[in-house]
């Protein structure tokens, strides 16, 4: 990946979406008790960074199946749309070689009824393999003229249809895989959720309100830092300014990561990061809901990808392939519209907004929002692209 990435922290983490307050509480809390109620007497009972942390797994583990179910997804699409057209050739080429077969059995009849002793044009209805047609093709100088061109249409007819149900017959086994595929994924991200709901379900008051306090805190911090970013920015763009006004071009070496400016976007991408964000904006409020491309609700690569289509740019499905769809950038050098991916097996994805923050459809049980770069740690961003 690019060489701006920044390094993992060791020491614990929260290796998922950030939930809303209550429902990360909920869940750690209820994550809390039921290893607290499984310990053996005597034995030490876990610390909150070590279950919210598998809390955190377990939503990412449902976000990392929600990818593999888009590719899946898409996957299975395609090659339905394939075996589709296929069987219509299929069908099409059917009705071509029947008309032949057809032409060619009066050829054969009438061979039969004046006695000729000719069973070459019968013969040829017997094919059934390419090589039963290349042998009868040797006759082919024993007959002249119409009934000739009759056996040559019926034996390209066939061969070309012989090919075309191979073909078929081949897509539909790699359709039945896909489908598979997607059958697997579905349940991955089923099962994850009906575990975090199921804790959720034995939630206490007192729990919410302890973890509450922790994700405030965690909010802060990362509100924190993304001001930090935005006066960042601010500086380098004044820095950029008056190195123009100098005739003296871009500083250098003035992000926080260390490596040489990027050059800023032209004009034309922000024409189309305005529009892109403008749509973001307009989805505000609408519900996540897994595999989903709106318009009524969204996942995250769902919810970058119909952004940036609103701006002409067609991104692909999920966020393994959208990382690899533009040019990356340091952070410190993110511009509105870039997109931000997390984590090491990059399963999320916002849209930058500026000043440290961006427009993400956080998870299961929340709504697109803005939030904070920073929702899950600096250490939790995976790159920056510039998709346009």
């Amino acid at each position: 990946m690019a060489s701006h990435r920044k390094s993992r922290t060791p020491g614990p983490r929260v290796a998922g979406i950030r939930t809303p307050a209550l429902a990360t509480a909920a869940l750690t809390s209820v994550a809390l008790l039921s290893q607290t109620a499984e310990a053996a007497p005597g034995e030490d009972r876990p610390s909150l960074e070590e279950v919210e942390k598998k809390v955190g797994d377990l939503y990412r583990q449902a976000e990392s199946a929600t990818e593999k179910y888009n590719a899946a997804k898409e996957k299975t699409g395609k090659q339905r749309k394939r075996v589709d057209t296929l069987l219509d050739d299929v069908a099409k080429r059917t009705q071509k070689l029947n008309e032949a077969r057809s032409e060619l059995g009066s050829y054969a009849a009438a061979q039969y009824r004046t006695g000729a002793g000719m069973p070459d044009t019968a013969t040829f209805l017997l094919a059934e393999t390419p090589q039963d047609i290349f042998d009868q093709r040797q006759v082919l100088d024993r007959v002249t003229g119409r009934q000739k061109a009759a056996v040559d249409d019926y034996v390209t007819q066939q061969t070309e249809t012989m090919e075309k149900r191979q073909e078929a017959t081949e897509s539909l086994r790699t359709l039945t895989e896909t489908q598979g595929d997607l059958k697997t994924a579905k349940a991955t991200v089923q099962k994850k959720l009906a575990d975090a709901r199921e804790l959720l379900s034995k939630l206490t008051a007192e729990e919410k309100a302890r973890l509450a306090a922790i994700e405030k805190r965690k909010q802060e911090e990362a509100a924190r830092k993304a001001a930090e970013l935005a006066r960042q920015q601010a500086e380098q763009e004044q820095a950029r300014e008056e190195a123009a006004q100098q005739g003296g071009g871009a500083s250098e070496g003035s992000g926080s990561t260390g490596s040489t400016e990027t050059p800023p976007a032209d004009s034309s991408y922000g024409t189309k990061a305005e529009k892109a964000l403008a749509f973001a904006r307009a989805q505000i409020g609408k519900p996540y809901v897994w595999g989903a491309t709106g318009p009524g609700s969204y996942d995250c690569s769902g919810l970058t990808q119909a952004a940036w289509k609103a701006a002409g740019v067609s991104l692909p499905r999920t966020t393994y392939d959208q990382v690899n769809a533009g040019t990356t950038v340091p952070v410190s050098q993110a511009q509105p519209g870039d997109l931000v991916f997390f984590y090491d097996d990059v399963t999320h994805v916002g849209i930058y907004i500026g000043n440290g923050m961006m427009i993400h459809a956080p998870k299961p049980g929340t709504y697109v929002r803005e939030e904070s770069i920073y929702y899950d740690g600096d250490s939790a961003i995976h790159s920056i692209v510039r998709p346009a």
